[in-house]
């Protein structure tokens, strides 16, 4: 399985402190990784690490095989590279179907942008039902869909979700994670990082554990999931 993304001994510093030491993981193409740990890890640093919105301190990431480090994020998303950040980051300004048209700025083919929304509507038809209205009067858990449907419509081949389901209702939560679900399945390769260890471990084919700014354990998910220690520290066993 060929890699995708590959991060080496990636580090990350604010000032004088060290946030992310020396991490190393990768993403083969087709997956669904997932890289867990509490907050305050370092999980969203190399998010932003790998997007081109902070500058590493050391350190390698490899995406299709370049050394893409000093790149914007505009740059990558050409490429294929796309993050939903964590946050949501929509145009409140804007409507939602501006949002969605925003996340095909790079492309010119509007019948395939045409039937790419509509792909978007199917997945979220909340979004559809409420196309004219301003992103800012949505809630949170509609501003997460709009949010992942706008990176669809970048056709990304590797999406980066940052903790999609943080502050979302248990309802909004399924209907991410179920989306998130069909998403791989149409063959994007995804790197999820969540807080939400449980759901993520059981999606993911592949997961890192990330503590206090480095890699602390790795492995298949599955296996993750059962490990005491996981249990223990995310899963409050």
């Amino acid at each position: 399985m060929a890699s995708l993304l590959r991060v080496t001994d990636l580090r990350v510093a604010y000032g004088g402190i060290q946030a992310v030491k020396g991490v190393s993981f990768e993403v083969n193409e087709g997956e669904l990784v997932s890289l867990i740990g509490s907050n305050g890890a370092g999980k969203t640093t190399t998010m932003k690490a790998i997007t081109g919105s902070l500058t590493p301190a050391a350190g390698r990431i490899e995406y299709l095989g370049q050394d893409i480090r000093g790149q914007g994020s505009w740059d990558l998303v050409r490429q294929g590279l796309v993050m939903v950040p964590e946050g949501r980051g929509v145009f409140t300004r804007m409507s939602i179907l501006e949002n969605l048209q925003m996340g095909a700025y790079l492309r010119n083919d509007a019948a395939g942008i045409q039937s790419d929304i509509e792909r978007v509507f199917s997945l979220f038809p909340r979004l559809k039902e409420r196309r004219a209205q301003l992103a800012g009067t949505l809630s949170g858990g509609e501003q997460q869909m709009l949010a992942m449907g706008r990176a669809l419509l970048s056709r990304p081949r590797l999406l980066l979700l940052d903790e999609p389901s943080m502050g979302l209702s248990p309802l909004m939560v399924d209907k991410i994670f179920e989306v998130i679900a069909g998403v791989a399945a149409l063959g994007v390769t995804l790197l999820l990082v969540e807080q939400n260890a449980s759901r993520a471990l059981k999606m993911a084919q592949r997961a890192y554990v990330m503590e206090s700014g480095e890699i602390s354990m790795q492995g298949e998910a599955k296996s993750l999931l059962h490990d005491p220690k996981v249990r223990a520290a995310y899963l409050g066993e």
